[in-house]
């Protein structure tokens, strides 16, 4: 039996509602590099099976409250030194004007963004925080969280490593929170590869954070950097272990699949981005493995062709904000809300605004948090439409 019959034959029992081993997936990869249009076909049939014509984003405001880092990976550039131009520490005042802001053009996230434990490292860190009144980021991510949600905002943070205490503080305000995995292979943490100086990229750890917020029924948006020097198995085992995770607790709500970009002044500058083929083919392999999953790529990184992955299975376009850049990807600027509509209309889907909570994951928030939802989602979870006008 030829390759190409074996992967149809096994693609056929996706469509059927049968789960594959690592080994099927694999197949089904080898047999997409030849021609992935049977793998497309399915992960289209699978996502408008499980999520409809609609595709949802989030209206944000980005809050890069400190992104001094005591980790040094290979292909960022969001980590500043102290003396450099582009540091950020957010004052209290700060955080108030970015509220004001955000809520004059409707967004409804506020989206944390911190470097992993500055404190650790930079004396400056420390100093900065004990002006402000705090003996930590966490502390200071709890404060500003209390700010913005009784703002009418509503947070997501996105700080790295946190501890279990530290993300059952934040459950009390945060409606969501997020941790990249990256990849779950040990071996990009090795000499010479892209996290070798960033002791929290060790899967372990990461995995070991998701657990711990299953356990305490936080709803948690991961995923995948996709052309960091992986193999096609490894990024296969990263979906696995993804999904063993949300099997054991349910509480991923998204997977966002994370095309690499080159940048200049960092390790990696000279690495090309991964093949556009490449990159589909894993998001369409996404979707077969986790067929009921919320899968994003970032519209930004795909500026030319973003709309193209709607027919390989995807769902969300992420965070977008209409006043504040991508201080992780500040090269890449989102396209406008308009024009993401625009496209997701001709091509035949709905776009609409959530919250940085999928509606089917509601119900994982305190009675408090659940009542600030229901002032602004309507019945079916999505933010009314009339609070966008």
């Amino acid at each position: 039996m030829s390759t190409l019959v074996l992967s149809s034959e096994l693609l056929n029992r996706l469509v059927d509602g049968k789960e594959l081993s690592k080994d099927d997936v694999y197949e089904i990869y080898q047999d997409a590099e030849r021609d992935p249009s049977e793998l497309y076909k399915t992960a289209q049939f699978l996502r408008n099976k499980n999520k409809g014509h609609i595709v949802t984003y989030s209206r944000k405001v980005f809050f890069n409250l400190i992104n001094l880092c005591r980790d040094s990976c290979a292909y960022c550039t969001y980590k500043s030194e102290p003396l450099e131009a582009k540091i950020s520490m957010m004052t209290k005042q700060d955080i108030q004007n970015l509220i004001t802001m955000g809520r004059r053009y409707k967004c409804t996230e506020a989206l944390f963004v911190t470097g992993e434990r500055p404190e650790q490292k930079y004396q400056e860190a420390r100093t900065w925080l004990k002006q402000n009144g705090f003996s930590s980021t966490a502390e200071y991510l709890a404060y500003a969280s209390e700010i913005v949600l009784s703002a009418g905002l509503f947070p997501h943070t996105n700080a790295g490593k946190l501890t279990k205490a530290e993300m059952s503080e934040l459950k009390k305000t945060n409606v969501s929170l997020g941790l990249m995995l990256e990849n779950a292979s040990e071996r990009l943490s090795g000499k010479n590869m892209p996290h070798e100086f960033a002791p929290s990229k060790n899967p372990k750890a990461r995995i070991k954070v998701l657990e711990n917020a299953g356990e305490l029924r936080i709803p948690m948006t991961t995923g995948l950097l996709i052309g960091i020097g992986e193999s096609p198995f490894e990024l296969i085992e990263s979906i696995y272990a993804i999904k063993e995770i949300h099997k054991k607790f349910g509480h991923i709500q998204e997977i966002i699949l994370q095309n690499f970009q080159p940048k200049p002044d960092t390790v990696m500058k000279d690495i090309p981005s991964p093949q556009e083929r490449y990159f589909r083919t894993f998001v369409a392999l996404t979707r077969v493995i986790m067929p009921e999953m919320n899968i994003q790529i970032p519209p930004n990184l795909s500026p030319i062709s973003y709309f193209d992955f709607l027919s390989v299975g995807i769902n969300d376009w992420g965070g977008i904000s209409p006043i504040t850049p991508d201080y992780v990807n500040p090269e890449f600027p989102w396209p406008s809300i308009e024009s993401i509509e625009r496209n997701c209309t001709n091509a035949g889907f709905q776009l609409r605004a959530r919250l940085p909570i999928y509606p089917e994951f509601v119900s994982f928030v305190s009675s408090n948090l659940k009542s600030k939802i229901m002032e602004v989602a309507d019945s079916g979870g999505f933010v009314k439409e009339g609070y966008l006008k």
